[in-house]
């Protein structure tokens, strides 16, 4: 008895019928090219916009979590921790963005900068600006963990992380310092711009 090559071809596993006849045509494969290019084009500029908004959150989160430290040591090293611009994170000193911030002791109270205790930083294209009753680039707070101005009123202060662009539309976060200890933060439309925030 000889088999026909038909018989072959029936007597085959469904799997290897179904290897042969599997593939994309040109024409299919040009469609799915052209449906992940449209999807593509959509889909990144929405992407950019959530990374900007978690740069935004996460520098803004790294100040409020260096103000809250700076704070809680005030209290119980017994003594003032300054929160200070700095230009290489052993110094404090003075300018409008805060690239690199530090947390210090001031053992003697008379302003100068002792231990640090902590870096914080944030990164280029994001900006850190402090308001006007930030003086000198420097937020103290005192042995009682209250932030006070130099006439030793309770600092309303603020500062703002921020994108300078229009995407996403919030691009300012905002930190907020009341009464010398009440830290919060929230989101803001700058129009684009990165000005230094107000004091409240």
């Amino acid at each position: 008895m000889s088999i026909t090559p038909a018989a072959l071809s029936r007597s085959a596993p469904p799997c290897a019928r179904a290897l042969r006849n599997s593939g994309f045509t040109l024409l299919e494969l040009m469609v799915v090219i052209a449906l992940v290019a449209v999807l593509v084009a959509i889909g990144v500029p929405g992407l950019a916009a959530v990374i900007d908004g978690n740069r935004l959150g996460g520098s803004a989160n790294e100040m409020v979590a260096t103000l809250q430290f700076a704070r809680m040591e005030a209290v119980r090293l017994n003594r003032t921790v300054i929160v200070c611009r700095s230009g290489d994170g052993l110094r404090c000193a003075t300018g409008d963005v805060w690239g690199t911030w530090i947390a210090v002791t001031d053992s003697d109270r008379d302003g100068s900068v002792g231990d640090v205790l902590r870096v914080g930083t944030v990164a280029a294209p994001v900006q850190l600006r402090g308001s006007s009753n930030i003086r000198d680039g420097r937020v103290a707070f005192r042995s009682d963990g209250l932030a006070r101005t130099g006439d030793s009123e309770l600092l309303n202060a603020s500062f703002a992380a921020c994108l300078p662009k229009s995407s996403p539309a919030d691009n300012v976060r905002r930190i907020s310092i009341a009464s010398g200890s009440r830290i919060s933060t929230r989101a803001e439309n700058g129009g684009g711009r990165c000005d230094a925030p107000d004091n409240h």
